[in-house]
Parts: C-alpha cells; sequence; structure tokens
C-alpha cells in the first residue's frame, strides 16, 4: 500500500465528517446563505474552529464575487486549494543544521511524546543518521525505561539520569556525549507538562539555555506534540508552548482515531508554526512528514 493510501484510510474518520463538503460539490448548488452557513456548520463540526473557518469562508465569498461564481463546486475547489496554503509553513522541513542538531521535544502528559520520539528516531536512523536519545523527563516512573525500549527498536542510544535528578543536567551530559560520539542527531525528551504549570514552563527554558550554552551557534528545533483528538484545546495548549518556548514545529498525534482532523488546519492558521510530522498510527514506521496538500487530498475524497 502506498504511503498516500495508508493516509488515507488513516483519516476515514475525519473524511467522513466532512464529506458533506464533497457532497455540497456535487450538489452544483447556487452559492446562497444557506450554502454558506452549511459550509461552516461543516468545518466547525470537524474542529476547524470558528475563527479560521470565518477566515476560510471570506476569502472564498470574496473570491466568488470578484470571478462571479455560480454553484458550489466553483467554492469547493477553491476552498481545497485555500486549506493547503493555510496549512503551508515556512520551515516545514525539518532542520538539522551542526553536528550535533539538537531536537527538544515538548508536550502535555498523554499527548504521545516518547512515541512520537521513538517513531522519529527510527526514521532518522533509517536515512543514516547516528541519533542518540536523551530522557529529560526524570520524574514520570519508567519514562527512561521506556524511552530505552524504543532506542533499541530504533536503533539509537540513550543516554539517562537518576530518577528525580535534575532534567537540566541530564541535558547537558547527553549533548556532551552527542558531540564525544559523533552523533548526527540528540532527540531530548522532556517531562510532560500542563502549559499552566508555571514552574514547569520556566524549567523548558532552563534545558533551552543549557543547549545554546554547550551549541551557541546551532538553532534547537522545539517541537510540541499534540494528540489532534483533543481539538481545541490541543489549539490552547499549541499557542501557550509556543509563547513560553518558542517552538519551531508541531507534531500531530492520533490522527487515525479521531474526527477532529480539522484541528490541524486551525492550529497552523492560528499559532503560525509549521506542523512538521503528523502521526497516524501505532508502528514504527506511522509518523509521517507532513505535506499539506496530500493531507487535503486524504482528508477529501
Amino acid at each position: 500500500m502506498s504511503w498516500f493510501s495508508k493516509l488515507r484510510d488513516s483519516l476515514f474518520k475525519s473524511r467522513a465528517a466532512l464529506s458533506r463538503v464533497e457532497e455540497l460539490a456535487r450538489e452544483r448548488r447556487p452559492l446562497d446563505a444557506a450554502f454558506w452557513e452549511e459550509l461552516e456548520e461543516t468545518l466547525i463540526a470537524a474542529d476547524f474552529g470558528v475563527e479560521t473557518t470565518e477566515k476560510i469562508l471570506e476569502s472564498l465569498q470574496d473570491v466568488a464575487r470578484k470571478e462571479f461564481w455560480r454553484t458550489s463546486d466553483q467554492a469547493i475547489a477553491r476552498f481545497r486549494t485555500d486549506v493547503a496554503a493555510f496549512m503551508t509553513r515556512p520551515g516545514q522541513r525539518l532542520q538539522l543544521a551542526g553536528k550535533p542538531a539538537v531536537v527538544l521535544v515538548v508536550g502535555v502528559n498523554g499527548s504521545g511524546k516518547t512515541t512520537s520520539i521513538g517513531k522519529l528516531a527510527a526514521r532518522l536512523v533509517r536515512e543514516g543518521k547516528k541519533v542518540l536519545l536523551v530522557a529529560g523527563d526524570t520524574f514520570r516512573a519508567a519514562a527512561a525505561e521506556q524511552l530505552e525500549i524504543w532506542g533499541q527498536r530504533a536503533g539509537a542510544e540513550v543516554i539517562r539520569g537518576r530518577e528525580g535528578g535534575d532534567p537540566a543536567a541530564v541535558v547537558f551530559d547527553g549533548v556532551s556525549a552527542a558531540r564525544a560520539r559523533g552523533v548526527d542527531v540528540c532527540l531530548v525528551d522532556t517531562a510532560g507538562r500542563l502549559q499552566t504549570k508555571v514552574n514547569l514552563m520556566e524549567e523548558l527554558k532552563k534545558i533551552r539555555r543549557v543547549i545554546a550554552r554547550e551549541l551557541p551557534d546551532q538553532p534547537c528545533e522545539t517541537l510540541l506534540v499534540l494528540d489532534a483528538a483533543t481539538g481545541q484545546n490541543a489549539l490552547s495548549q499549541a499557542s501557550l508552548f509556543n509563547e513560553t518556548t518558542q517552538l519551531t514545529g508541531l507534531v500531530l498525534t492520533k490522527l487515525d482515531g479521531t474526527a477532529k482532523g480539522g484541528i490541524v488546519v486551525a492550529i497552523a492558521d492560528r499559532v503560525g508554526v509549521p506542523v512538521k510530522f503528523i502521526g497516524v498510527g501505532e508502528g514504527i514506521d506511522q509518523l509521517q512528514a507532513f505535506e499539506p496538500q496530500a493531507f487535503v487530498d486524504a482528508l477529501f475524497d
């Protein structure tokens, strides 16, 4: 099965929630108030969010007036193009400048953060890179053990500290080891935290300072892992984490189990940070680089 077929199959719940969009196109309805209202309701129900939905529809209505569109198929064709454009942001690809390149991974508990690190490690190893995992989550019981299991599966080394120790110290040791061992990419796990916990967010800033001090000339990717099934709460998380930690990218997980695929559009639009990867299954190879147009094609049958 091709990558696109797997993506399409994994989005079946979201695609079902948005099936009315394609039906509206086939019906070739007049572009009256009833059409725009139904399209709006469909998008909001699929978690595009009110603000993003209004922005998309205002743009569509403006073009419809200027180009004298008459039927719904014209509007939906342009809608698909606009949705892909809303999700396209500079820096969509993972930036791995310098050696070692450091990728700091953050998120709340249960978002799939450690699992995503393991899958990303496996992806990078398949590309021929030497990868080191750093167990910066020293608070959660068995967090380091879980990361070590993923490291073994992916073919990556793991650096860990004592349970309950200082996460910034573990990250320092990890970055130092990465330089000494000639590692290409250093993936740093962090403790899951609520975006409202000020002390934990301050700890993230401390970790970033350690990385910047040890590798002053190299940019550090900071990826936020979000559970797509949480819908608008994921948008809130992304906004608050971005204020605190200067995110460079997002990883959306569990898209295969939710009808809220529209949240990808809302987050990309509202937060302005590129979605870099999407998780579409439990397998180690089911973390895919995000392609906006392919996502739209898979979302709308």
